[in-house]
């Protein structure tokens, strides 16, 4: 691969500058990051090695500079590397791996880095700091603990060895997990048997062949032609066809060549190995010193706790599917590829609507005005498009300003499914807030989703779970971009625990249920008109329909995380598909074939970041609800009587509190904060359907 010159690099600007996407090619990446590691390095030797006594300046701030420019940089890779995937860029982003993972573990273990912010926090100094900053040095010392720093010898090595292996075999299973995806198709040539499809997308899988110089349609099991296939299809044996493709992704049942059994295994080996080597019992107890949780306990007793009390309702919803199934439909046995299909079935019979009838209602350009609205009335800030470089012709970036036009950051968006994208949606941060002199750098954020592209001209059109998805999406880059603290060490994304981390995300989802929201969201894409109040009606009717197995089948995702991460050590792959059936047998209802490979794709465990923290989304879930609770309770109605839940003081409230403070603080102590009390269960149980409300 030919390199660049460093002076002609777009990753090496300054820390203030904006990055010109559409100029970074592969053979940028790794001149930029040896580049930018060498400058770190020297950086933080420098700092380590100075004789005076440690302060902010001299030991924080002095490596702040380097470490922003090189984490930006790797971020961007990352980015590109996640969104507009390529063999060269690929290959670049993975010869910087190594690179990346030894530096990161050799400032984990860097003793004389370690000492100056021990030697800080033991000093006078210290306690002249501020809060954020004292907890700043707090969550560096617990991370270089949690880094290793004080392993010795053999030991000590063996950890980098890990640190390294973890980096490379979680970026694997990412890479089999989208071949595997992007590698299936199936070639449709009868259209009767598409029959039940929505014509969107029989319109995009026609396009999609004749691309490839076919003459049929061309399904995919990227999402927005699973789902529908998986909802609509009328053909049981194309369902099935389909649901045994995207159940075997990434597994010896799939293509062996991208099959994830082994990456799974050493995965879970390397993290029993880091937990042992720290000193801990199992890798979940130590993610937990890192989380609110206290304890694996805690978090196993919260989950059966949940999946108790959604247990009922979730007996009763698949019973009354299979039911319906067997009466309505024909299907004596309801198998795993009829689910969704009898379920939506029984949606439109029960409430009259189907997902649908609502889509034409969701056009990307009204849902984007909408969800700008709901930004701007929650938190005081505008949205507004800027001409800037993106990374492709789909994405598009937005300067964040607030009520006096002052830029407080900008977010990239990025919403359609394409191949060489990484499937589901998330927000990185390419850079934090951070105050240098008089220097502001603003936050940078990037929002990606897999919605279906628009086609023949038309406008994209959202089904209400992506618009839920998009605000999801939005409550993550919000906290972010909106965050008051000045140092980024105390980000949302650095500092806030993980499973608090969702907080922010799911509260947004519950504006997709307002009346009010909803018709600033939607506009029919051939009338114009917003959504009718009878079928807004009906969806409300329907929000919690099957609420009760949706909650269990988030339980055992989550019961099978904790399990195969409390184990001493690493577990066979038929040792984990073991510990699922047990977890299945323990709380769900709904179990798929024995052929099944769930696991080998569930990237949110072994290559996303959640591994022994999948709970984090129902635990978040308790948050958010109760969080969203507060704004019910000072709700007041419009002129025309529509529930109105922007309460002003309650919005202000919640910018303090919750999401300009970032993790200056502990989550704990920001709900506190915001709701005046802990949390409670009783809104996620009421807001889920799972209790009657008073």
């Amino acid at each position: 691969m030919t390199s660049t010159p460093l002076a002609e690099n777009p990753l090496l600007v300054s820390a203030e500058a904006t990055v010109d996407y559409a100029a970074v090619r592969p053979g940028h990446i790794e001149p930029a990051v040896r580049e930018l590691i060498a400058a770190t390095r020297q950086a933080i030797e420098t700092a380590a090695g100075r004789g005076d006594a440690p302060d902010w300046e001299n030991l924080v701030e002095a490596i702040e500079d380097p470490s922003e420019r090189l984490h930006r940089a790797w971020a961007i890779a990352g980015h590109l590397n996640g969104v507009v995937n390529t063999p060269e860029l690929r290959a670049a982003y993975n010869d910087c791996l190594p690179l990346m993972s030894e530096f990161s573990t050799w400032v984990g273990l860097h003793h004389g880095l370690y000492a100056r912010y021990r030697a800080l926090a033991d000093s006078p100094l210290y306690g002249q700091l501020s809060a954020t900053r004292r907890r700043i040095v707090d969550l560096a010392l617990r991370d270089f603990r949690l880094s290793g720093v004080e392993l010795q010898g053999e030991a000590r090595k063996a950890f980098a060895r890990n640190a390294d292996l973890q980096a490379q075999v979680s970026q694997k299973f990412s890479e089999n997990v989208l071949d595997a995806t992007d590698g299936w198709t199936l070639l449709i040539t009868d259209e009767a048997r598409l029959q039940g499809l929505p014509e969107n997308v029989k319109a995009s899988a026609r396009q999609l062949a004749q691309k490839a110089g076919e003459d049929g349609w061309k399904l995919t099991l990227h999402m927005p032609c699973y789902l529908p296939v998986m909802q609509h299809a009328q053909d049981r044996e194309l369902r099935q066809t389909v649901y045994r493709a995207y159940g075997t992704r990434a597994s010896d049942q799939g293509d062996p060549a991208f099959d994830n059994s082994e990456s799974i295994e050493s995965l879970l080996a390397l993290r029993a190995e880091e937990a042992s080597l720290l000193g801990e019992p199992n890798f979940a107890t130590l993610q937990l010193e890192t989380r609110m949780a206290d304890s694996t306990d805690q978090v196993l007793k919260f989950l059966r706790e949940l999946a108790a009390k959604a247990r009922p309702s979730a007996e009763r919803d698949l019973a009354e599917l299979r039911a319906f199934a067997a009466e309505q439909l024909g299907l004596g046995t309801l198998e795993p590829w009829d689910v969704a299909y009898a379920s939506e079935r029984l949606r439109e019979q029960r409430y009259a609507y189907s997902d649908e009838e609502l889509r034409p209602y969701f056009t990307e350009h009204q849902v984007l005005q909408g969800l700008f609205q709901v930004i701007h009335t929650l938190f005081g800030v505008h949205l507004e498009a800027c001409d800037a470089p993106t990374w492709h012709a789909d994405a598009r970036i937005y300067r964040v300003l607030d009520a006096q036009g002052e830029e407080l950051g900008r977010l990239g968006i990025d919403l359609y499914a394409r191949p060489g994208k990484q499937g589901g949606a998330w927000v990185d941060s390419e850079r934090s807030r951070r105050r240098h002199g008089s220097a502001l750098h603003r936050p940078l954020a990037w929002l990606t989703c897999n919605f279906a592209a628009p086609h023949d001209g038309g406008e994209a059109l959202l089904s209400h779970d992506e618009v839920i998805t998009l605000f999801h999406e939005s409550g993550h880059a919000m906290h972010t971009l909106l965050s008051r603290v000045d140092d980024p060490g105390a980000a949302a994304f650095a500092a806030v625990e993980w499973d608090a981390i969702e907080l922010p995300s799911q509260f947004m989802e519950n504006f997709c249920w307002e009346w009010g929201v909803l018709q600033s969201l939607t506009r029919h894409a051939d009338t114009g008109a917003p959504l009718p109040r009878a079928l807004y009606d009906k969806l409300i009717a329907a929000k919690n329909f099957q609420s009760g197995l949706q909650a269990l089948r988030q339980v055992e995702f989550a019961l099978f995380d904790m399990l195969i991460h409390t184990q001493q050590h690493g577990l066979s792959i038929s040792a984990v598909l073991d510990t699922l059936d047990q977890v299945r047998q323990e709380v769900a209802l709904l179990i798929p074939p024995a052929w099944h490979r769930f696991p080998h794709a569930f990237s949110h465990l072994f290559a996303g970041g959640y591994g022994a923290g999948y709970y984090s989304y129902k635990w978040a879930e308790v948050l958010s609800a109760d969080a969203f609770a507060a704004f019910e309770e000072q709700a007041h109605p419009d002129a025309d009587g529509t529930r109105n839940v922007f309460d002003p003081a309650t919005c202000q409230r919640y910018l303090d509190e919750i999401i300009a403070v970032g993790g200056s603080r502990p989550a704990a102590a920001s709900f506190q904060a915001f709701r005046g009390r802990a949390p409670s269960l009783d809104a996620l149980l009421r807001h889920s359907g799972l209790v009657q409300s008073a």
